[in-house]
């Protein structure tokens, strides 16, 4: 169980707003496979929650099976960042979530993301004036912050994160996720397990034990989840990229956690049904265009988790028409036949490869 403020959440396995992929549709077939304590929007630009254009409308797109929903602002304009979270209060967001880690030039041009590592002091402000107004304007509602160890390569993490996550607790941030990588790393290298515990102790000591300190990065299995725990230290786990082809990762996690035993796994059947409904999803929310030429995207992130699937794949590329996804479900599972009721591939399995060619996982 996980702890933010107030709120009270199921499990302390988070959804991360990965850009581009956790859309409503996706973040609804993950809470439907279980074990999702939190799931975050798409990073939100203010100026285009104010103007309420059509992209950002579809980015802050939720319904009532989607709660809790933590909505992510980046922009470094505390006027503006406090009009764009009253209105993400007004639209369903019960976290409100500042961005300080996200390393791309369309953010980090504008001195937001990750580039608020670099000037702490306006930074802790900007945090206190969103918490006030917070505090004012929708009490139940926590004010989080997800950032990065530091920007440069060359800085040591302990003169960045560790520093700023303290001042961020003191401003009345209710929880801090930490991205074990610097923003210049992007998504390169492997996170800095020693960073993020270092970013997590100031956490804790600088909120009592009542902040909790949420690590992220590299997590593509549940043990990767439960090594994040037991070397930092932290009070749960974000995951990002590795649920966007298995939604059920966030399901077995939360189970690893809170018992220490995975859950039965997933068939191959079971699995299909997530695709099923991560494609009725789309259909429903975005029309049968947007459908079919969104899970042609998917299904590569999918198919390493079904076993041989090259026919499934070549029937879903060819797909003209949004009725022939099912068919096209149903003849690869007769073809399967007796495999449709096994696992196709366990965590274990994907643990083993992963730590096979990663030298700094095998140290773990």
């Amino acid at each position: 169980m996980l702890r933010i403020g107030s709120l009270q959440l199921e499990s302390n396995v988070l959804l991360a707003p990965v850009a581009g992929h956790c859309d409503l549709p996706f973040r609804l077939v993950a809470r439907s496979c279980g074990g999702v304590g939190l799931a975050f929007t798409d990073l939100l630009c203010p100026h285009g929650v104010l103007k309420q254009n059509r992209q950002t409308r579809w980015l802050m797109a939720t319904c009532a099976e989607d709660q809790p929903l933590g909505m992510q602002l980046y922009g470094n304009l505390p006027g503006v960042m406090c009009e764009a979270a009253r209105w993400a209060v007004d639209r369903g967001a019960k976290v409100i979530d500042i961005n300080m880690g996200c390393p791309v030039d369309k953010v980090t041009k504008t001195f937001a993301g990750s580039m608020m590592l670099c000037t702490p002091e306006h930074t802790a402000r900007l945090a206190e004036r969103l918490v006030n107004e917070m505090a004012t304007y929708a009490p139940h509602v926590p004010v989080t912050a997800k950032l990065r160890l530091g920007y440069h390569d060359s800085e040591p993490p302990e003169w960045t994160a560790p520093a700023l996550a303290r001042q961020l607790v003191r401003a009345g941030i209710r929880c801090i996720t930490i991205h074990g990588r610097t923003a210049a790393m992007r998504f390169k290298g492997t996170v800095n397990l020693d960073g993020i515990r270092a970013v997590i102790d100031a956490v804790h000591e600088e909120g009592g034990g009542k902040v909790p300190g949420v690590g992220n990065g590299d997590i593509r299995t549940p043990f990767d989840a439960v090594r994040m725990v037991a070397a930092t230290g932290c009070d749960g786990v974000m995951i990002a990229r590795a649920a966007l082809g298995a939604p059920w990762l966030l399901r077995d996690t939360a189970h690893l956690l809170a018992h220490g035993e995975p859950p039965p796994e997933l068939t191959l059947r079971q699995r299909l049904a997530c695709l099923q409904s991560h494609f009725d999803h789309l259909l429903t929310f975005r029309g049968e265009r947007y459908a079919i030429n969104r899970i042609k995207q998917k299904i590569g992130g999918y198919s390493p988790h079904l076993g041989p699937c090259k026919t499934l794949k070549q029937a879903i590329m060819a797909m003209t028409g949004g009725s022939q996804f099912a068919s096209i479900i149903t003849r690869f599972l007769d073809e399967a036949g007796e495999r449709a009721e096994a696992v196709p591939v366990t965590w274990l399995e994907r643990d083993a490869i992963f730590r096979a060619t990663s030298p700094a996982a095998r140290r773990l």
